[in-house]
């Protein structure tokens, strides 16, 4: 019915979220009416987006070098983590402005029934981080889920020995909403008013 190299298009772009077969012939055709510098703009950012996003090697946040921004930032406090379950949720809390520490992504929960265990999950490196540094707190800020509380309740567990004051964000959220999906305003009360899980 196509051309290949249209088919091709409207195939890839069948690979995104949210996208079915009809909004993908629109921007195929849309690409169409591109004149060839902005193709090759378009081309060069996905392809950059191949060669050069990475996960920071501290933190596990997505970056473009081998240490993220905020990890690189010295006036970034040392003292307190805030652990995420994916790196999407880090740019929540930094549009807020308000989080002034650092960052540890998780890439994952803890879920039994999935077969995900702790050693799918970067709590290895947490650990690490844990006694190679000065941090004092740790807020965790998952979502509210039997996935969320049991990797909690893990992490507690796993640093009940460590001198560091563990406390989870206060959501006042319906159970299994996602952290990207509350908005501002209760997400900056929920580090406000964390509440302390020692």
């Amino acid at each position: 019915m196509y051309p290949d190299s249209i088919k091709k298009i409207i195939d890839s772009f069948r690979n995104l979220p949210g996208i079915g077969y009809k909004t993908a012939e629109r921007l195929a055709f849309c690409m169409i009416d591109f004149d060839k510098d902005k193709l090759s703009e378009f081309s060069e950012a996905i392809c950059n987006l191949r060669d050069n996003i990475c996960n920071c090697s501290v933190c596990g946040n997505i970056s473009d070098n081998s240490i993220c921004s905020i990890c690189a930032n010295l006036d970034r406090d040392d003292s307190i983590l805030l652990v995420v379950e994916k790196p999407k949720d880090i740019v929540l809390f930094e549009k807020l402005g308000v989080y002034k520490g650092k960052y540890h992504v998780l890439n994952g929960l803890i879920s039994p029934l999935d077969g995900i265990g702790p050693d799918e999950i970067n709590l290895s490196k947490l650990i690490d981080r844990m006694n190679s540094s000065e941090v004092k707190e740790i807020i965790l800020a998952l979502k509210p889920s039997i996935e969320g509380e049991t990797t909690m309740q893990y992490i507690k567990k796993m640093l009940e020995n460590n001198n560091v004051k563990i406390s989870k964000i206060a959501t006042g959220v319906p159970i299994g909403t996602e952290i990207e999906y509350i908005d501002s305003l209760t997400l900056e009360m929920a580090i406000d008013e964390r509440k302390n899980m020692n």
